[in-house]
């Protein structure tokens, strides 16, 4: 394929965050090129029917919606949508030998006080209705901040007006998050369930000195000012296909199966070097200005520069994707369809994850390690072919926490291998029927389970160490005061820019980097206008 030799714009990786840049500065007549290495766009959030012979559209790395902005919908006029889960979440326990389950509903707030004072008492109740309220004033004011250039930290507590602000600063913001969490409740089960949300994807624990914890918990509780994740109608590979169709038809030109090889920084223009499957050859592209849609490894090597892992920059998930010809039953008096709506903690007890943290930091694999689950189906059955559909199937999402890339570099396959034993023993533990009795075979035999570790993710997504953040989560604000009216896009290389989750205020589907690097280019040719927020 013969592409033009010159362009405003090209961005390197189809990820979400770049095809939201592209379709920006498409929209604002620029030309604009983007290069995906793989066979096709969005990256994570993509879907694929991933077991032969059975018609199910799984969204195979990402999975839940909380953290893009219906400003980015409405701009760029994405067709996407996502649905309310009823159900928050079910943590099941045993008590005195009796099986039961702490249920928290999104729709009946009776219900969820009922289920929460029979597990931790009155008293846990308003502490932690306390803590949602302090979090939920914090995350109301970040929120809108995410479109708008940094602040300053001094800026921002300047601006602080309430109490209740003031004293979720210094609780999410100045302190190690276990303070706030052990200060508000005391039950072992709720403080767990209140601290997955800081060990997504990462290896943490509550009095981390580093503040990874907090900066980890307020991306997945700050999403539309709330917090509450939501199913993408269609999975995530609906959110890439329209991305796609939005820059395509903003004029952006998109090839797939391009790698790129290197940057040359020039003036006035920049080349980028790369290479089109099935051609040996190696065009140079001209470019006014590129876009990195990148991990900091892959953007040091394309301009030539060294690159060092920190311990920070380490991924730490495991996930499972299922399918099932039935969701199985629960020993608890809890039926599957509330149990597994909402997400579904196994062995996420605060002191459980605190051993499996220290296990894993010592280079074992935990005895009971954490994870929890979802069934998107019950919410969205869409991805499901109506004849998958009519007979009852549905998926299951595990995520695995406390599992980081070091673990698996010894014994990739034994590693993954042994933590889904130790993932279908614990689920199992909960049920009344084997999770295994209730899978569904695909046309070649074989269960439908598939398994991505971070060594997995790394290869097929080329994220650093599979950090599913693309190294260290940052802050919200400019932690730097230099840095404070800037995007977080920008590098030490002009017209060159970050727009992808390794940006700061990157992680998660978001397309905030991407807006991010649009708003940045827009402010330098001195455009206005194509952005409503």
């Amino acid at each position: 394929m013969i592409v033009e030799s010159h362009y405003d714009a090209v961005v390197v990786g189809g990820g979400h965050n770049g095809l939201v840049a592209a379709a920006y500065l498409a929209r604002a007549g620029q030309s604009v090129l983007v290069l995906e290495r793989g066979e096709s766009f969005g990256g994570a959030a993509a879907s694929k029917a991933i077991f032969p012979g059975l018609d199910a559209r799984i969204s195979r790395y990402s999975y839940l919606v909380s953290l893009l902005p219906s400003a980015i919908v409405v701009d760029l006029g994405l067709r996407f949508a996502s649905r309310r889960r009823a159900i928050a979440s079910c943590t099941p326990y045993d008590r005195n030998g009796e099986a039961s389950a702490l249920l928290m509903s999104n729709v009946d707030e009776a219900r969820s006080a009922a289920s929460f004072q029979a597990r931790a008492g009155a008293a846990d109740w308003r502490g932690y209705q306390a803590l949602a309220d302090s979090r939920q004033a914090l995350a109301s004011r970040i929120w809108p901040s995410l479109l708008r250039p940094l602040q300053s930290r001094a800026r921002w507590t300047a601006s602080l007006e309430t109490t209740t602000e003031r004293a979720a600063w210094d609780a999410f913001v100045e302190r190690p998050l276990g303070e706030v969490i052990e200060r508000s409740v005391q039950d072992d089960l709720v403080r767990g369930l209140l601290f997955t949300d800081a060990k997504i994807g990462i290896l943490t624990h509550p009095h981390d000195p580093t503040l990874l914890q907090n900066r980890c918990f307020l991306v997945h509780v700050t999403g539309q000012g709330t917090g509450e994740w939501q199913v993408p109608v269609g999975g995530m590979g609906a959110l890439a296909d329209t991305l796609v169709a939005s820059a395509r038809e903003a004029g952006a030109r998109l090839i797939k199966l391009a790698t790129v090889e290197s940057i040359h920084p020039g003036s006035p223009r920049h080349t980028v070097g790369l290479r089109l499957a099935g051609d040996d050859r190696e065009f140079a592209i001209e470019a006014t200005r590129v876009l990195v849609n990148a991990g900091p490894r892959v953007f040091a090597r394309l301009l030539g520069q060294p690159w060092v892992s920190r311990s920070a920059d380490e991924g730490s998930v495991c996930k499972v994707n299922l399918l099932l010809r039935r969701l199985p039953r629960l020993r608890a008096d809890v039926e599957a369809s509330d149990a597994f709506c909402g997400t579904f903690h196994v062995d996420e007890s605060y002191s459980g994850m605190q051993n499996s943290y220290q296990q894993a930091a010592a280079g074992q694999i935990p005895e009971r390690p954490p994870f929890e689950l979802y069934c998107h189906t019950l919410t969205d059955p869409s991805i499901l072919s109506p004849a998958l559909r009519e007979a009852g199937y549905h998926t299951l999402t595990l995520f695995g926490l406390d599992a980081p890339y070091k673990l698996f570099e010894a014994d990739h396959d034994e590693t993954r291998a042994e933590l889904l034993r130790h993932y279908v023993r614990a689920l199992n533990a909960h049920l009344a029927e084997p999770i295994e009795d209730c899978l569904a075979v695909d046309a070649e035999g074989n269960a439908c389970v598939e398994v991505k570790t971070p060594r997995d993710l790394e290869r097929e997504l080329t994220m650093d160490r599979g950090n599913i953040f693309h190294g260290e989560l940052s802050w919200f604000f400019a932690d730097e005061a230099d840095l404070e009216g800037s995007w977080g896009v920008e590098t030490p290389y002009e017209r060159i820019y970050r727009c992808g989750s390794s940006a700061t205020r990157g992680g998660g589907v978001s397309g905030i980097p991407g807006h991010s690097a649009a708003r940045r280019i827009f402010e330098e040719l001195g455009l206005t206008g194509g952005f409503s927020a």
